[in-house]
C-alpha cells in the first residue's frame, strides 16, 4: 500500500540532524516493511540535508520550516475577508478558553484557502493579520490580556505563528502522484507540526493517519518553552497552539502508538480515546550488539545524561560524595553534553567543593556513553519521558541504577535498582550495594540485557505496524475522492499499490500487458478490473460475500502456497485474467 511518512528533521542516512525522526527509526520502519511503498514528507529546517540510502524505493518531499517565509502575493480583497475570519477563529481559540472548539474549523478553513490560492504565508505577514492578532490578543477575558502584549510581542508572535502554520501551504494536498490525497494512509512520526499535513489530508480526502510519539511531544514543548527568550504572553500563545494542535491530533488520529505506558497516560490526559491507543515500544537498532567487556579494575560508576537541571547531575555528585566516604577507591565518570551555558563549569565547581575533583572525570557525551568503562550505570534524571537512554544502558549488560520517574519502572522493571528522585542518600545506598556485590551486578546486568532485547527489538515494531496498516486500510474506501482520469473518466479504485496478480508468479507480465492497453479500447478491462469484481458483495478491501467465497479463498491459499514452496516453479493458473482474479 502507499504510505505517506510525515516527520520533522532528516533521515539518519541524510545527516546528523535526526532527533525529530527518531534517530533512524523511520529508516528501520521502511526496511522492515519493504512490501509497502513509502513516501517521505519532511518538514526540514533551512539548509538541512535530506536524502535516503541508495537503493531504497522511497520518494522524498521536503518543505522548509523556519527561516524566511516563502515568496508570494497576498489574497485579493474578497478573499482576504475570508482569511481574516478563519484566522480570527484560530487566534480566539488560542487565548479565549470559551472558544477552544473553533481551533479545528479555523485551521481547516485556512488550509482550504491556502490550497485554493497559495496566499496564506503572505497573508500571515500582512497588516490585516497583525491587526486581527492584536485585537483578539488584547481583548477582555483573553489569557494573555493581563500580560499587556507589547508591539514587539505582537510582531514576534505573528512571525512564530506563520512558521507554525507554514505546513498548511505545502504543495502536498492534491490527489495526484506524490500527493497526500493519493496515499492509502499517513503515518506521523513525532507529532507537533508534522501532524498538520495529516490533519489536512484527512479533512480534505478522508485519508486515515497513525501518530507515533517517542516521548510525549507536548510535554517536551512545555519543558523547552520554559527557557525560551520570549516574554510570557508570547510563550503562552505558542503553548496554547501546541496544546490545541495535540488535542486535535489525538482526536482525529485513527490510531495512536506511544512508545510506553507513560506516553499512553499522557495522551489520555490530553483527550485521546483509550480504545485508539496502542503501545508500540521503540525498536532499538543495537539489540544484537555484543555486551560490554570486563569491568574496570577500580570500582567505577558511570553517569549518563545532559548537564542540565532536568538530568540532575548535582544529585549524582552529592550521592558519589557519600559513596566515596565508604569506598575511597571509587571513581565516577560523567558522560553528558552541556545543556546550557556554564553548566559544565558549574558541575566542576560542585565536584571541587565536595572534594571529588581527583575522583570525578567529565567526558564528552556527544558520541554516546562508553558503557564498558563503568561497572555500574547510573541515571539520576528528574524526568524520563523516553526509554531510549535506559534501553541503551541495559543492552550493555551492566547493572543499572535509575531514579523512579517517567518510564523508568516500565523499562527497567526487576532488572535494575530504582531509587526516589532527588535523594542522594538512596542513590548512594543503591550504588554501594552493587559495587560491593559482583555476583549481583552480573545477575542484574544479564537480566537487563535480556529484558531490553525482548521488549525493544525491531521485529515486533514492524509486525505491529504491519497489522495496524492493514486494519486501517481494509475498513475504508481506497480513494474517497478519486481524481478524474483521462478524457474525464474516473480512475478505477485500487486498494493497494499493486494488485493481487503481482504476487503470483508470472503475474507481473500480465499486469504490464494490461497497462499497455489504451484506456478507451475495449480491451482496457484487465486483471485490475477483475480484481475489483471479485470483491463485489462485500465490504471494501475484503473478499466478496457470495456463498462460495470460502472455496475461492481456499483455492487462492493453495495457489499462493504452491508458488512459494515450488522454488520458483510457476503453477498452472487460470487461462483468463478474470478467472485468475476470481481465484484470488
Amino acid at each position: 500500500m502507499r504510505v505517506a511518512l510525515l516527520t520533522e528533521g532528516a533521515t539518519e542516512s541524510a545527516g546528523p540532524d535526526t532527533r525529530r525522526s527518531g534517530d533512524g527509526w523511520c529508516d528501520r520502519l521502511m526496511d522492515g516493511l519493504a512490501e509497502h511503498e513509502f513516501r517521505l514528507y519532511l518538514l526540514a529546517p533551512p539548509g538541512c540535508a535530506v536524502g535516503t540510502r541508495p537503493g531504497r524505493p522511497a520518494a522524498v518531499h521536503e518543505f522548509p520550516m523556519g527561516g524566511r517565509r516563502p515568496p508570494g502575493h497576498g489574497p485579493a480583497l474578497h478573499r482576504r475577508r475570508q482569511y481574516v475570519r478563519a484566522y480570527r477563529d484560530l487566534v480566539r481559540a488560542l487565548v479565549l478558553p470559551a472558544e477552544r472548539r473553533s481551533f479545528g474549523p479555523g485551521l481547516y478553513r485556512l488550509a482550504e484557502l491556502a490550497r485554493e490560492d497559495g496566499a496564506l504565508p503572505a497573508f500571515l505577514a500582512s497588516g490585516a493579520a497583525q491587526r486581527t492578532l492584536e485585537a483578539v490578543w488584547r481583548s477582555p477575558g483573553a489569557d494573555t490580556a493581563a500580560g499587556q502584549p507589547q508591539v514587539g510581542d505582537l510582531l514576534v508572535a505573528g512571525d512564530l505563528l506563520e512558521q507554525c502554520l507554514r505546513p498548511l501551504s505545502a504543495p502536498w494536498y492534491g490527489t495526484g502522484a506524490g500527493e497526500l490525497g493519493g496515499a492509502d494512509l499517513c503515518h506521523v512520526v513525532g507529532g507537533g507540526p508534522a501532524a498538520l499535513p495529516a490533519l489536512v489530508a484527512g479533512a480534505l480526502h478522508g485519508v486515515p493517519f497513525v501518530v507515533t510519539e517517542h516521548g510525549p511531544q507536548l510535554r517536551e514543548q512545555y519543558r523547552s518553552d520554559r527557557y525560551a527568550q520570549y516574554r510570557w504572553p508570547v510563550r503562552a500563545l505558542l503553548l496554547g497552539f501546541s496544546r490545541l494542535l495535540a488535542e486535535e491530533t489525538y482526536r482525529q488520529a485513527a490510531v495512536l502508538t506511544p512508545d510506553s505506558e507513560y506516553g499512553r497516560q499522557w495522551q489520555q490526559r490530553c483527550g485521546a480515546a483509550p480504545e485508539r491507543i496502542r503501545v508500540v515500544y521503540e525498536g532499538a537498532a543495537a539489540v544484537d550488539r555484543a555486551p560490554a567487556g570486563p569491568e574496570p579494575e577500580l570500582p567505577t560508576l558511570l553517569w549518563a545524561g545532559a548537564l542540565e537541571p532536568g538530568h540532575d547531575p548535582e544529585l549524582m555528585l552529592h550521592a558519589f560524595a557519600r559513596v566515596r566516604a565508604d569506598l575511597p577507591t571509587a571513581r565516577l565518570r560523567m558522560y553528558g553534553e552541556e545543556g546550557g551555558p556554564g553548566r559544565a563549569a558549574h558541575c566542576r565547581v560542585v565536584a571541587d567543593r565536595l572534594g571529588l575533583d581527583d575522583a570525578v572525570s567529565f567526558e564528552d557525551g556527544r558520541g554516546g556513553p562508553a558503557w564498558e568503562t563503568g561497572g555500574v550505570l547510573v541515571l539520576s534524571a528528574r524526568t524520563q519521558s523516553s526509554p531510549r537512554m535506559l534501553v541503551d544502558a541495559m543492552l550493555s549488560g551492566r547493572a543499572v541504577v535509575t531514579t523512579e520517574v517517567g518510564v523508568a519502572r516500565e523499562v527497567v522493571g526487576p532488572a535494575g535498582l530504582l531509587v526516589p528522585p532527588r535523594s542522594p542518600q538512596a542513590l548512594a545506598g543503591a550504588c554501594l550495594a552493587l559495587l560491593g556485590d559482583s555476583e549481583r551486578r552480573v545477575r542484574l546486568g544479564r537480566a537487563g540485557r535480556r529484558r531490553a532485547q525482548e521488549r525493544f527489538a525491531v521485529e515486533p515494531v514492524t509486525t505491529a505496524f504491519r497489522e495496524i496498516y492493514l486494519e486501517l486500510v481494509s475498513g475504508r474506501p481506497a480513494f474517497p475522492a478519486a481524481a478524474s482520469g483521462t478524457r474525464g473518466r474516473p480512475h478505477r479504485a485500487q486498494p493497494f499499490a499493486r494488485p493481487a496478480e503481482y504476487w503470483v508468479a508470472g503475474g507481473t507480465e500480465a499486469v504490464g500487458a494490461a497497462e499497455d492497453v489504451p484506456d478507451d479500447s475495449p480491451e482496457a478491462v484487465g486483471p485490475v478490473e477483475g480484481t475489483e469484481r471479485a470483491g463485489d458483495g462485500g465490504p471494501p478491501g475484503l473478499g466478496g460475500g457470495r456463498a462460495d467465497g470460502g472455496e475461492r479463498a481456499a483455492g487462492a491459499g493453495r495457489l499462493f502456497g504452491e508458488t512459494r514452496a515450488g522454488g520458483g516453479r510457476t503453477p498452472a493458473g487460470p487461462a483468463e485474467p478474470g478467472a485468475l482474479a476470481e481465484a484470488v
